[in-house]
C-alpha cells in the first residue's frame, strides 16, 4: 500500500464534514468550558452508523466465544484502513476526543470482548461497543506508571467466594465519568510472596458501587476534550462474576492481557501522530503564503522552507508507517512488541517536533489558541507519556530484540 484508495479517500472527506459541522463549532468548549465528549461521539457513531456496525461486530464476537473459534485478529483485519481514517481526521482538530473513544471501546470494551466469558460480554461489553455507556481501562498507579506491572499495589483479598478491593488508579482516561471500569489488581492471598511476582487479576466495576470514588477531571496541559481522573476503592466488594474470564488464571488474562493492550495501543498512535502533522502542514503551509514580511510571503524565504520540508518528511515518515500496519493488519500479522514500540516511538516524537515547529514558523501567532497550532502541540505531547514514555519504548525495544 502506497496511497489512500478512493474509497479511503470519500471516508475522508465524510469524517471531515462532520469535524467541521460538529466537532470545530464545540471547540472552544472541549477546550475551555469542560465539555465531556461523549454527547459529540455518540452523535458520530449515529451519523455514521456505527453503533449498528458495533452491534453487528459485537454479534460476530459474541458467537464466535460461544462456539470457542480463533479470535478475529488472527484472521486479518481488511478494514484497518477505514478504522484508522477516523482517528486521523479527528486527531487533526482534538485528540482528546480519540483518546476517550479508543480506551472506551478499545481498551475497556476490547479486554472484555477478549478475554470475558460470553455472560460478561452481554453483561458490559455491548453497551460499551455501543458507545450507550462509557468505559475506562484501570492500570496506571500513583507510584507505578512505567512500572505499571510489577509496581502494583491496588489488591483483591479472598473472602469465601468473594473479593476485597483496595487501591487506588490514577490518570485514568474517563475515570470521572465511566459507566464501566475494568481493573487491574495484584492478588492478595495471604502468603507473603513479594507483590511485585504476585498475580495480576482483571475485574469488572460499575459505577456507584459502595467504596469506589471517581473524582473529578485533572486539570492538564492537553487534551482537555478526554476527562482524566483517579479511581478509588475501600473495600469494593465483587463476586466471581465480575472477575473477567470467570478464573485468576483465564487464557490470555492478567499480565498477558495488559501487554497485548500495550501493544494495540503504541501502533494506535501512529495514526493519531498523523493527524496532527498533517494538520499542522496544513495550517503551516496556508500560513506561510499569506503571511507577509519585507514586502513577500514568508514562505519565500529558505529557513521558513527548511521547516516545511521536514514537516513533510515527517509526515511522509509517519503516513508509511501506518501504510505498513494497515498492510500487516491485513494479512493477519501482529506487530511485534519492539515493532509497536518503535512505532509510537517515532511518531510521536515527530508529532511533537513538527507542532513545535509550527508555533516557531507562526512566530507570536503561534502562541495564542486562534491559530490553533499551540493546542496541537498540547495535546500531542502526551503521546510521549501515555502509552509508555519515550525511555520505556527504548527499553522494551531493546528488550524485546535480545530476546529474539
Amino acid at each position: 500500500m502506497y496511497e489512500w484508495s478512493e474509497e479511503h479517500q470519500a471516508i475522508a472527506d465524510v469524517v471531515r464534514r462532520f469535524v467541521d459541522e460538529e466537532i470545530r463549532p464545540n471547540l472552544d468548549d472541549l477546550e475551555y468550558g469542560d465539555l465531556p465528549p461523549y454527547g459529540i461521539l455518540r452523535k458520530m457513531y449515529e451519523t455514521f452508523g456505527l453503533k449498528e456496525m458495533a452491534k453487528e461486530n459485537f454479534q460476530r464476537q459474541l458467537d464466535r466465544k460461544k462456539n470457542d473459534e480463533a479470535p478475529a485478529a488472527s484472521r486479518g483485519n481488511s478494514n484497518a484502513g477505514s478504522t484508522l481514517i477516523p482517528t486521523i481526521e479527528l486527531c487533526k482538530v482534538s485528540l482528546g476526543l480519540v483518546t476517550s473513544l479508543g480506551v472506551s471501546t478499545g481498551l475497556a470494551a476490547g479486554t472484555i470482548m477478549k478475554l470475558g466469558t460470553p455472560e460478561q460480554m452481554e453483561r458490559w461489553g455491548l453497551d460499551l461497543m455501543t458507545l450507550d455507556k462509557v468505559g475506562a481501562w484501570a492500570l496506571t498507579e500513583p507510584d507505578s506508571g512505567s512500572d505499571a506491572l510489577g509496581g502494583m499495589r491496588t489488591t483483591a483479598k479472598r473472602d469465601g467466594d468473594e473479593y476485597i478491593i483496595n487501591g487506588n488508579k490514577t490518570w485514568i482516561t474517563n475515570g470521572p465519568y465511566a459507566d464501566t471500569i475494568v481493573l487491574y489488581c495484584k492478588l492478595d492471598d495471604g502468603s507473603g510472596d513479594d507483590i511485585r511476582n504476585r498475580k495480576v487479576l482483571t475485574f469488572i466495576l460499575d459505577k456507584g458501587m459502595p467504596g469506589l470514588e471517581q473524582s473529578k477531571p485533572m486539570r492538564k496541559m492537553g487534551q482537555h476534550g478526554s476527562p482524566t481522573g483517579q479511581v478509588f476503592m475501600t473495600d469494593v466488594r465483587v463476586g466471581k462474576d465480575r472477575l473477567l474470564g470467570g478464573s485468576e488464571e483465564p487464557r490470555g488474562g492478567g499480565r498477558e492481557s495488559a501487554k497485548d493492550n500495550f501493544v494495540a495501543e503504541r501502533a494506535g498512535v501512529a495514526a493519531m501522530s498523523l493527524g496532527v502533522i498533517e494538520e499542522c502542514l496544513r495550517l503551516s503551509v496556508d500560513y506561510a503564503k499569506s503571511r507577509m514580511l519585507w514586502g513577500k510571503p514568508i514562505a519565500d524565504y529558505q529557513l521558513i522552507q527548511l521547516k516545511l520540508a521536514n514537516m513533510e518528511v515527517a509526515r511522509v515518515n509517519v503516513q508509511n508507517l501506518v501504510f505498513r500496519h494497515i498492510e500487516r493488519s491485513a494479512a493477519g500479522a501482529i506487530p511485534t512488541l519492539a515493532e509497536a514500540s518503535a512505532m509510537k516511538l517515532y511518531s510521536a516524537q515527530a508529532a511533537c517536533q513538527v507542532a513545535d515547529e509550527a508555533i516557531q514558523l507562526f512566530g507570536g501567532n503561534g502562541y495564542v489558541s486562534e491559530y490553533r497550532v499551540e493546542q496541537l502541540l498540547r495535546d500531542a505531547r502526551v503521546l510521549r507519556i501515555y502509552a509508555g514514555t519515550d525511555e520505556m519504548q527504548v527499553v522494551a525495544i531493546a528488550k524485546d530484540l535480545v530476546r529474539r
